[in-house]
């Protein structure tokens, strides 16, 4: 197994609307490379064996290749797969609403409406937390701000 160093892009090293803009991270892989072990995924992704597993027997993912002794082999193809899928599970989208979309995905392109749709619903929640978190910051900073003795 090849190890791979990467710098993580953190809020310190760039503005946060460029990381929002920014196009996904890839997964470090060694180039030219397209077969992966689980312990290799597990690596890469930060999931355990037993996640990648249950993803695979619930249907958020698709059928995962399997070598001759049929030990299970993943594509760069998956990895983008759990990139997307780590991507949904901060949102907060239900288990069971991820479950949907891949099967949604496999159904193919006639699924595009009913896929965004989805997917819409999933932003109008994110916001709604997003300016949740906007106002509990805000009273965060009055009340930091009256402790450091602006106020006192």
């Amino acid at each position: 197994m090849t190890v791979l160093q990467t710098t993580p892009v953190t809020t310190e090293q760039a503005h946060p609307a460029d990381i929002c803009s920014a196009p996904p991270r890839r997964h470090p892989r060694p180039d030219g490379q397209d077969s992966y072990t689980i312990s290799e995924v597990v690596a890469f992704t930060g999931l355990t064996a037993h996640t990648l597993r249950w993803y695979e027997r619930i249907g958020l993912m698709a059928h995962v290749d399997r070598s001759h002794t049929g030990q299970r082999r993943y594509s760069n193809r998956d990895l983008d797969w759990l990139d997307l899928v780590g991507k949904l599970r901060l949102t907060g989208m239900p288990v069971a609403d991820m479950v949907r979309y891949a099967e949604l995905v496999r159904e193919g392109d006639g699924t595009y409406d009913e896929r965004r749709e989805l997917l819409e619903e999933t932003r109008r929640d994110v916001r709604a937390r997003i300016a949740e978190l906007q106002d509990t910051l805000a009273v965060l900073d009055r009340k930091i701000t009256f402790y450091s003795g602006g106020n006192r």
